[in-house]
């Protein structure tokens, strides 16, 4: 990976003229008070106006303009303090304490030229000394100070502002990892810093629970981490699944003397107490460099959230020698990952519709950089989703992108909602046909239910010619939406009754193009009976059962006119298989398109593979996470495939599994522990070729023009 390059500091403008003075100083005390504002929202009441990028370069705007003009600088900027909101007895539920020992911030290095710019600090500050230097990932947490008392844990408090913070010493005793009592000989007094944070799991857990309930999402686990620390009755706070990493030592009374950082984590382990299994140390800076970069890769690995490195001196002496500004220790620095959080303007609302009629409302978006990739669109899940987070074209909106996650708006920033911003509804009629959009009792999904809607006749050709179906290649989505835009297709039997000079009226369809889609089409018509109810799109209709339907009718025909009582008596399908069955069949619309197909020379009697299927799989792990309802029946469905073919379908991710398939709502977690281990993520389309093959697909190619 090249390193980052660093990033451009907002500036006020050519300020070397003495006409700028005023409009200087009315910048510097606008950016204190907009700093001091955002740290009350993100330190005090955990609900953070902007991201951290946005902060981040607010406060190297009031930084320069300090340096650059030092009659502007004032002791109480927040540029020198760690300041963290107004927690004051007045302003907060809990009792104040004075840290004995101050808890202090860290500054930041943004990109590597300005990691080497301050080894290059440290080394000058050392004189002939070489430093060694000590690696922690930054958890993305809030700070505690723990107080233990000849072993035994007597209070507890946030960092608040460094000097005084805030007693939780009800609620972090509730915290599994946190010991009541440290090992044996332990010192007269001993103070433990360290961060409180949630798993990525409990806050999964916790977000599915509050939209079962129908009730607000939480934005993020540092947040959702500082809320359950700060709840008035313990017992919330006990339910949210919080832990601890200790990291450095405060106040110590009758304890051993240490001569590194390193020495200090085996003691804070040796108490019993809670040490990252991550910690490192380098011996030069282009180590340090490696294990940053390393870990900016792969910062979704663990079970919590990490935005950047912690790099250290290693040698307690030679941070002694180097001391400390008023808000930092001189003798460490935060490397800051690239934000996976930005905030843009959201432009408009809109919604789609799917294969199945399923209308899903996406966020078009004002174009920003963010987790490594230009934004434009995100999702909104669905209709509650959009009335529960509130947001509305016009607002500026928090967006995130984890690595390969699909972007979502997190919610908007209502600090900057202009006034009479008005509400955005969800749409009543189908956006496309105009047809009533129908939601049933207790469903979380709204549908188009029109059947000839072009949005799902374009998504049912498109499903019908994927890998997993009738495997048609170079008939991608734009060349599907040209067909059924210029009128030539209306189902998907029409494909098989189309000529080379009507491909030859589509953009990017040249003589050989034409031809090799034609062949395709042929070949296609000889595909399974299996093959083509999947691309039929029957509801709860999978690949296992699909064959399972051909075996026992042998061909469609039989199939269309079975009673839902027959199909259910058959071995692994059921009533809810059978009813979906024959009432797709019911349908004079669907009757005529498996007429049609009948008509256009596609075998509609060929039974594919033997009763026992092959074992491809043997040995295999293949994990499932997520909802399947494409091809598969849900998870169980795909799980029984990848048995049948004699795999092993466990419900976790380790370094043996040889591949995750993911479905809507796919495990954060498992996603995680595969970008870890390598291995290789299946969408169901890709699943149904590794079940024909025992191999992991080749990417798909989109489209063949």
């Amino acid at each position: 990976m090249h390193p980052r390059e660093s990033q451009p500091v907002a500036r006020v403008g050519d300020v070397n003229s003495a006409d700028n003075d005023g409009h200087v100083a009315a910048r510097a005390k606008e950016l204190r008070s907009e700093i001091r504002a955002h740290n009350q929202a993100y330190y005090v009441e955990a609900a953070p106006s902007v991201p951290d990028a946005t902060f981040d370069q607010l406060m190297r705007e009031l930084q320069d303009l300090e340096r650059r003009f030092p009659e502007l600088d004032d002791p109480d900027s927040p540029s020198h303090s760690v300041n963290a909101g107004d927690s004051s007895p007045q302003n907060s539920v809990f009792d104040p304490v004075e840290h004995r020992v101050p808890m202090m911030s860290l500054d930041n290095a943004m990109d590597v030229n300005e990691l080497q710019a301050w080894h290059d600090r440290i080394q000058r500050g050392l004189g002939d000394q070489e430093p060694t230097y000590v690696c922690e990932l930054k958890f993305d947490g809030l700070a505690v100070s723990i107080r233990y008392e000849n072993g035994r844990y007597v209070q507890a408090a946030t960092r608040g502002n460094g000097r005084v913070g805030e007693d939780v010493t009800a609620n972090v005793a509730t915290m599994a990892n946190v010991p009541a009592v440290l090992s044996a000989n332990a010192p007269e007094v001993l103070e433990v810093r360290g961060e409180v944070y949630m798993p990525v799991s409990s806050f999964d857990a916790l977000n599915a629970a509050q939209i079962e309930a129908g009730k607000p999402t939480y934005v993020n686990p540092r947040n959702t981490a500082a809320g359950s620390l700060r709840q008035k009755d313990p017992a919330v706070t006990a339910g949210r699944g919080l832990r601890l990493w200790s990291y450095q030592l405060g106040e110590v009374i009758g304890g051993p003397n240490l001569d590194t950082s390193i020495e200090a984590f085996e003691f804070l382990s040796s108490m019993g107490l809670p040490v990252n299994p991550e910690i490192r140390t380098q011996g030069s800076i282009d180590d340090v460099v490696a294990f940053c970069m390393r870990w900016e890769h792969g910062r979704h690995a663990p079970d919590y959230e990490i935005d950047g490195v912690v790099i250290k001196l290693d040698d307690l002496g030679q941070r002694d020698q180097l001391g400390s500004t008023s808000k930092a220790p001189r003798w460490a620095i935060a490397f800051k990952f690239p934000p996976e959080e930005k905030t843009t303007l959201l432009r408009d609302i809109e919604v789609s519709i799917g294969r199945t009629g399923r209308a899903t409302p996406f966020a078009v978006l004002e174009p920003v950089f963010v987790g490594g990739s230009t934004v434009g669109l995100a999702t909104l899940h669905n209709q509650d989703q959009v009335a529960i987070k509130d947001v509305r074209p016009g607002d500026t909106v928090i967006v995130r992108k984890a690595g390969d996650v699909i972007p979502e708006v997190v919610g908007p920033v209502l600090a900057h909602r202009p006034d009479d911003l008005a509400e955005w509804h969800f749409p009543t009629s189908c956006p496309v046909c105009s047809e009533p959009l129908r939601r049933g009792e207790g469903d979380a999904n709204t549908y188009c239910v029109n059947r000839v809607c072009p949005a799902r006749v374009q998504q049912g050709i498109s499903h019908f010619t994927g890998r997993s179906a009738m495997d048609i290649e170079g008939l991608g989505e734009r060349t599907v939406a040209q067909l059924v835009e210029s009128g030539l297709v209306a189902d998907v039997a029409d494909l098989f009754t189309l000529s080379a000079e009507q491909f030859l009226t589509l953009e990017g369809f040249g003589e050989t193009s034409a031809q090799n889609l034609l062949a395709s089409l042929d070949q296609a018509r000889d595909r399974p009976l299996s093959n083509v109810l999947i691309g039929l799109g029957v509801d709860h209709l999978g690949p296992t059962t699909a064959q399972t339907l051909a075996r026992r009718f042998g061909d469609i025909e039989h199939i269309v006119v079975a009673e839902a009582a027959e199909i259910a008596a058959i071995d692994g399908i059921g009533p809810v298989i059978a009813e979906s069955v024959v009432e797709f069949f019911a349908d004079p619309i669907n009757r005529d398109v498996v007429t049609k197909l009948g008509s256009a020379g596609v075998r509609l009697d060929r039974v594919d593979g033997e009763v026992d299927a092959p074992q491809v799989l043997a040995g295999r792990s293949v994990v499932v996470t997520g909802n399947l309802d494409g091809w598969f029946i849900g998870r169980d469905d795909a799980k029984n495939a990848i048995k049948a073919r004699g795999g092993k379908a466990p419900g976790s991710v380790s370094k043996s599994t040889y591949a995750l398939v993911v479905g809507d709502g796919a495990g954060q977690s498992k996603l995680d522990s595969a970008e870890k281990h390598g291995v290789a993520v299946l969408d169901e389309e890709a699943l149904r070729l590794l079940l024909d093959t025992g191999d992991v697909p080749a990417p798909a190619v989109v489209d063949g023009e």
